[in-house]
C-alpha cells in the first residue's frame, strides 16, 4: 500500500470506501481493522464505531471516539507527529466512529520497552517496576531513554492519558514512534497512568518547553476551537491547566498518590 501524506491520509480516512477485515479481539471496545480505498489509493485503518463503545463510570457515554480525534489534534499541534492520522468518520458499516491510519511496525527494529531479565537490561534503560513470571523468575518493566518516548510522556501528561500501555506505543518504518488508543484521555480529574515514568522530576528539554508554550497559545485559538467540537469547555480548559503546570514546574510529571500510576496490564 502506498505511503500517504498527512492530508491524503485524512481524506482517505474520511471518504474512502471501507471494507472490514476483522476485529481486534483483545480490545475492550469494538475495534475493527479495515481497508479503505479512494481514487485508486488504499490503506488499512482502525475503525472504532461509537455504538461499540463500552460504558465507563468516569467518561460520558459515546465520547471516546471524539477523544481519539482530540488526541490527534493536540499531537499535530505539537509538531511531534506522535499520533497517527485520526478522524471522526461520519459514515461506516457500524455508523459514526473514530477512524485511524493503521501503523505497520518494522520487523527488525530495536525494542524500546518491555519486560526483561534484570541482568539483561539494556544500557541506559529506565526501570519502571519489578515483576515475576508464573515460575518466579524475576523481570523488570523498563523502557529506553529515548527522546521519542520522552516526548510521548509529555504528550500523555498534556492529554491526561489514563491508559498508556506498552502495546499502545508503536514504532514506524520511517523511524518514528506513534501512540495509539487515546479514548480515555482528557478527563478533568488527574488520571495519568503510563509506563513512561523514566524521567520523573527531570528538567524538561528546552525544545519541549518551546513546544508547550506554543501549544498553550494555540489552545486559545484554532486548536481550542477544534477541541471544543469533541470535548466540554471544562475539559478544554483543563488541557491548558495541565500545560501551565508543566511550564511552571519545568519538569517531567511525577505519579499521583491518588491514582494507580501504571495501567494493567502494563504491556
Amino acid at each position: 500500500m502506498t505511503a500517504l501524506s498527512e492530508s491524503d491520509a485524512l481524506d482517505l480516512l474520511r471518504n474512502g470506501r471501507m471494507e472490514i477485515e476483522g476485529r481486534l479481539a483483545e480490545a475492550s471496545n469494538t475495534t475493527l481493522r479495515a481497508i479503505l480505498e479512494l481514487d485508486g489509493v488504499s490503506a488499512r485503518c482502525v475503525y472504532k464505531p461509537i455504538r461499540g463503545e463500552r460504558p465507563l463510570w468516569d467518561f460520558p457515554d459515546g465520547t471516546l471516539a471524539g477523544r481519539e480525534v482530540s488526541a490527534y489534534l493536540v499531537a499535530q499541534a505539537t509538531g511531534w507527529s506522535c499520533v497517527p492520522p485520526t478522524v471522526l468518520r461520519e459514515r461506516g458499516p457500524l455508523g459514526p466512529g473514530a477512524c485511524q491510519l493503521w501503523i505497520d511496525e518494522p520487523t527488525d527494529g530495536e525494542p524500546l520497552l518491555g519486560f526483561v531479565p534484570p541482568d539483561e537490561l539494556p544500557s541506559g534503560w529506565h526501570r519502571i517496576m519489578r515483576a515475576h513470571d508464573e515460575d518466579g523468575t524475576p523481570y523488570v518493566l523498563a523502557h529506553a531513554d529515548d527522546p521519542r518516548l520522552s516526548r510521548l510522556a509529555v504528550f500523555d501528561a498534556v492529554v491526561n492519558n489514563a491508559d498508556r500501555k506498552g502495546g499502545h506505543i508503536l514504532s514506524t518504518v520511517d523511524g518514528g514512534v506513534r501512540g495509539v488508543d487515546h479514548g480515555v484521555c482528557f478527563n478533568v480529574e488527574p488520571k495519568l497512568r503510563t509506563i513512561l515514568w523514566g524521567w520523573i522530576d527531570e528538567p524538561l528539554p528546552n525544545d519541549t518547553v518551546e513546544v508547550l508554550s506554543k501549544l498553550r497559545a494555540e489552545l486559545l485559538g484554532a486548536l481550542g476551537n477544534a477541541l471544543a467540537e469533541h470535548l466540554t469547555v471544562t475539559e478544554v480548559d483543563q488541557v491548558g491547566a495541565r500545560i501551565d503546570a508543566l511550564l511552571t514546574s519545568g519538569r517531567f510529571p511525577a505519579p499521583s498518590e491518588d491514582w494507580p500510576a501504571v495501567p494493567w496490564p502494563p504491556v
